[in-house]
């Protein structure tokens, strides 16, 4: 019977019915992969590239240069102690929405700091550093802590593999978050005061990344930050 049926509409019509059924589960698909699209960007509106991936264009490097390249896309750092300092943008970063891929090799340690101003050498003195640390056996403070003023002792991903390092600071308080878990909250006091050594205290300034000793090699991609002020 139903053989009949088709055979009585002809094999023209059939052909133009399947085509039809084909181009609206295209237009269908592709209107979810434009949702799924648009999504995305919605979600990173308002933030602002820092690396372009093919140049340190942006950054100044204090001591040991060498201990810096950019490799397939990627900031890496292997070497002597150095450190990497955004200078791209004159005004200062006060409230902000930070975010960056990082990835650690094995017994590897960096760090990312903020609200940080350039120095010619030494470890920043000031701001704060978000720790970079999986798996480094000589300190226990391992990534999103917040170095020295709150710290994560338990690893909260892996080596060898990418995670996203979220960094918010609004007013008094800093949010430290690595694949969208919160790790550190901290509201800094009113009477906190700016250490000798290493101030941090909230404030204002620019970013920096660690390159920690030459067994350590870490590697940076898509730096990206929104103002929130």
């Amino acid at each position: 019977m139903l053989r009949s049926v088709y055979g009585g509409l002809g094999s023209g019509w059939v052909g133009s019915a399947f085509a039809g059924v084909l181009a609206m589960a295209f237009a269908f698909s592709a209107s979810m992969g434009f949702a799924q699209d648009a999504t995305k960007q919605e979600t990173e509106v308002g933030f602002v590239s820092l690396f372009d991936g093919k140049t340190m264009n942006g950054w100044k490097v204090n001591e040991n240069p060498g201990s810096w390249k950019v490799e397939d896309g990627n900031l890496v750092c292997k070497g002597e102690r150095s450190h990497l300092f955004y200078v791209g943008n004159d005004k200062p970063y006060k409230n902000f929405h930070f975010k960056a891929e990082v990835k650690t090799e094995t017994n590897s340690n960096a760090g990312i700091y903020f609200h940080t101003k350039y120095q010619d050498s030494g470890w920043p003195k000031y701001g704060f550093e978000c720790q970079v640390n999986l798996s480094y056996n000589s300190d226990p403070r391992k990534t999103s802590s917040l170095y020295g003023v709150k710290d994560v002792l338990e690893p909260a991903a892996k080596d060898n593999e990418w995670y996203t390092q979220e960094i918010i600071v609004q007013g008094k308080k800093v949010t430290l978050k690595v694949n969208g878990k919160t790790m550190v909250e901290y509201i800094e006091p009113d009477d906190q005061k700016a250490g000798a050594d290493f101030t941090r205290k909230i404030d204002e300034g620019t970013f920096a990344l660690q390159a920690h000793d030459p067994g350590s090699k870490v590697y940076f991609r898509n730096l990206r930050v929104k103002r929130l002020d």
